[in-house]
Formats: C-alpha cells, sequence, structure tokens
C-alpha cells in the first residue's frame, strides 16, 4: 500500500509554491497526496515566520496533531518546513516532541532524504544550512492552480529592513537563470497554465546570472513572449526598484496585468527610514504620479504595518493621509510584532501599547474599505476582460475571475470556462469584489 502525505501551507505565494514542490518531490519518491490527516504517513507543515500570529498558529497546529494522534494511536512522520523551521532550527524539536524533521527554506530538496533516514532509523532529521543552489527539476512542481503558475525567480533578500525576518529565514539573494525560468513557464503553458505570477522578495530586483542584459522589465519581455501565457503578475516589487523601463514595460506589454503591488509599509518619512526602507513619503508619492499618468487606469495595492516602534499619533495620521491620497484598490494591513534577530528587535523597544495599534489598525481599514468600495461601485456599467480561474465559493453556476486590475469578479457561468478570459460587464458592487454577467455569450 502507498505512503501517503499530506501538506499545510501557512504565509505567502512563495510558501505555496514551495509546498507545490515539495508534493512533487514526495511524489517521485513514492508518496501519494491525501487530504485526510487520518490517513496521511507524512504530515509537512510549511511555515511563514513574518509575523507572530503564524508561528503561533504552528505551535497550536502542532498540539492539536499531539492530540489526535494520542486519541487514534497512529505515529506518522511530522516535518515543520519553511521559515519557521529555518529561524528555530533543532530547538523546535525540543520545544514540540512531535517533530520528527525540520527543514529549511534552502533545503526542501532534501526532503525525500531525510524523510527515508527518519523512517528508517527512527532519529530526528534537521537540515537549516545555507544551499546557494536555487534550481529546481524542471516540472517537479505539483501545481494546485488549474489556471494560474507561480514562478520563483529570486530566492532571498539582501535589503535588511528593520521589521523583516526574511533575510535570517530565506537567506540572502540568490537570481535563478533566465534560461531555467523561461523552461519554466513554456512548461507552465504546455500545461494549460494561463497566467503566470513571477516571485521573489524584491522581484523587480531581478537580474539574469546568465545574461548581463536581462534586467527585470527585459525578463517580462521574455516571458510575454511565451505563446499560451495570457497574463503576467509579479509579487512583490520594492519602490525603490521602479524603474522607468518597467513602467514602460508594464503600460506596453499587453500581457502584463495593469495591477502593481507597491509595499508602502508607513505615509511618514520618518516612520520610514526608522524602517530602513530607503525611501520617503515624497518619493514614493512622485513614483505613484508617475506610473498612473504612464499607465491609465493602473490599479494599486500596498502592504502597510502599524505601531512600528516610535511611531506616533502624528506619524499614523501620515499613513492614513497617504492611503487617502493613493487610492488603493487593496491593502494589507498588519500590526507591528516584534520578530527575532531583526533590526529592529534589537535595537528599537516597542513602545506602541498593544491597545493604540488595535485602534490604528481599526481605524485604517476602515478608511481603506470606503476607498475599495468607492473603485467597486465606479466599476459599475463597465466592461472588463476577466479571466475565469475558480468557481465561485458560493454558487455551483457561478464562475470567478479578476479583472487585470486584479478585481475579483463573480459571474453566471461554466467550469469549461476555467482559463478562458471573458468580456463581463459589472452590474454590482461588493466589499471584496464585484458581480456581472458575460457578454455576447
Amino acid at each position: 500500500m502507498a505512503r501517503r502525505f499530506l501538506i499545510e501551507t501557512f504565509g505567502c505565494q512563495m510558501n505555496f509554491h514551495d509546498s507545490e514542490r515539495i508534493a512533487g518531490l514526495l511524489e517521485q519518491a513514492g508518496y501519494e497526496p491525501t487530504e485526510d490527516e487520518g490517513d496521511a504517513d507524512l504530515i509537512v507543515i510549511n511555515t511563514c515566520s513574518v509575523r507572530e500570529h503564524a508561528v503561533d498558529k504552528l505551535y497550536s497546529r502542532l498540539g492539536e496533531l499531539r492530540s489526535l494522534e494520542k486519541a487514534a494511536g497512529r505515529d506518522p512522520i511530522v516535518v515543520v518546513a519553511g521559515c519557521v523551521a529555518q529561524q528555530e532550527g533543532a530547538s523546535l524539536q525540543k520545544r514540540t516532541p512531535i517533530v520528527d524533521i525540520v527543514v529549511g527554506t534552502q533545503a526542501i530538496k532534501r526532503l525525500p532524504m531525510l524523510v527515508e533516514q527518519a523512517a528508517s532509523t527512527g532519529a530526528r532529521q534537521v537540515d537549516v544550512n545555507p544551499y546557494e543552489d536555487v534550481s529546481f527539476p524542471l516540472g517537479i512542481a505539483r501545481r494546485s492552480d488549474p489556471v494560474k503558475a507561480y514562478v520563483t525567480i529570486i530566492e532571498g533578500c539582501n535589503d535588511y529592513c528593520a521589521f523583516c525576518v526574511v533575510p535570517t529565514t530565506r537567506g540572502h539573494e540568490r537570481m535563478r537563470p533566465k534560461a531555467d525560468i523561461i523552461a519554466e513557464v513554456r512548461e507552465a503553458a504546455r500545461t494549460g497554465r494561463r497566467e503566470v505570477q513571477l516571485l521573489g522578495q524584491i522581484v523587480n530586483h531581478y537580474q539574469a546570472p546568465d545574461d548581463s542584459a536581462c534586467d527585470f522589465a527585459a525578463l517580462l519581455e521574455s516571458v510575454h513572449d511565451v505563446e499560451g501565457i495570457e497574463r503576467i503578475r509579479f509579487a512583490s516589487p520594492h519602490p525603490r526598484h521602479v524603474s522607468d523601463r518597467l513602467i514602460a514595460a508594464v503600460r506596453d506589454l499587453p500581457k502584463v496585468c495593469k495591477h502593481l503591488h507597491l509595499p508602502v509599509q508607513s505615509g511618514s518619512t520618518r516612520v520610514l527610514a526608522a524602517m530602513r526602507r530607503r525611501h520617503t513619503r515624497e518619493e514614493y508619492l512622485d513614483l505613484v504620479g508617475r506610473i498612473r499618468a504612464e499607465v491609465p487606469g493602473m490599479m494599486l495595492s500596498t502592504d502597510v504595518i502599524v505601531g512600528f516602534p516610535g511611531e506616533t499619533t502624528e506619524d499614523f495620521d501620515q499613513t492614513v493621509s497617504l492611503v487617502q491620497a493613493v487610492g488603493y484598490q487593496s491593502m494589507f494591513s498588519f500590526k507591528y510584532s516584534e520578530r527575532p534577530n531583526t533590526l529592529a528587535a534589537k535595537r528599537m523597544p516597542d513602545l506602541v501599547p498593544e491597545h493604540e495599534k488595535s485602534r490604528r489598525l481599526i481605524e485604517l481599514q476602515a478608511v481603506q474599505r470606503g476607498i475599495q468600495a468607492g473603485i467597486h461601485q465606479a466599476m459599475v456599467g463597465q466592461a472588463f476582460a476577466v479571466l475565469a480561474d475558480s468557481q465561485s465559493r458560493r454558487r455551483a453556476t457561478e464562475m470567478s475571475g479578476r479583472t487585470s486590475g486584479n478585481v475579483v469578479v463573480n459571474f453566471p457561468g461554466e467550469t469549461r470556462w476555467l482559463g478562458s478570459v471573458w468580456p463581463i460587464r459589472i452590474q454590482r458592487a461588493g466589499p471584496n469584489s464585484v458581480w456581472g454577467e458575460a457578454e455576447g455569450r
């Protein structure tokens, strides 16, 4: 009887893509996937450590698994992978004895070997070593989305923003060869994927190690030439690396979506300096103005941290005013939480009270909801090209997709429409999505 594995993923798009790679490696090693934890011989939890809540979620889940295993009398191999694994190493096993294997972000290719060693010897395994090699066997990823494909182009980060744990958990910046990236995009298109999302901690800092003339804008041009790909997205760029060439590529390449996730983190220049973001409020707003002048209709989204050490009420008010000035289509906003081994944790006391962080977050999110509702309402009556990417969660007779600007659209349709672009006229707006009907069908 085949051994079965279950993967649970916390965190960002890069983590989800890593889980697709892990699934492919385990299938190649003879395992079969299952969605039933009671049926799994191997349980992999792929973790995120960007925020404290994500780490707490891991330990809560490990406690649940321990209780379930005792009740069922089972003993599957439990693996913790990803950023918390890289951050905590063997101490994870000391704190939670249920963990058999700890595998870091740079060692996931070694997971099948670690599993076999744990199974054959009963000994716990740990590999959080830094590996320079960013290659991955072509076609190994078991992509979970039938329409969209994630393609990592950069691993790691060199920026060391004061709040961010990524340089510690993902390592220093390493670029994948252009040839490998284009081969993976072609493979995604060959297997029916119509949208590709390029991933990197600072995705627009890309410089091909095998082609000195290929910066990120040139890479977009090469991906654009791949037959079968209809849409190209990328995450996450850094404001200070958004060049005129990149803006022109977004403007001139029809397949590149007219949506840019542009993390600002704070609207206060003083706080931005403390965060080591290397741009000012004024430079950011100037960039937004240039983008919108060059690419009419461009939708922007962002990340914001409230309550960073030393953030005053006046600093927070500047964040609110920036959000109002830009008019983001969507926003990910969070309370600051101290992360281990970051510059903020080492040098900046977290003096903003928790209740004040909560108050600021509630206020900011209320402002964003109003902006988002206005954007959605303005879409009513207009027609947009929508790539159907999933069945609606609420109704079996409805499909869901996104505009080029990344707005979620629900509309009557059939599953055979998956992967096709449809002209949808918007008829009503909701807080998180809009609803319309296909024209001429």
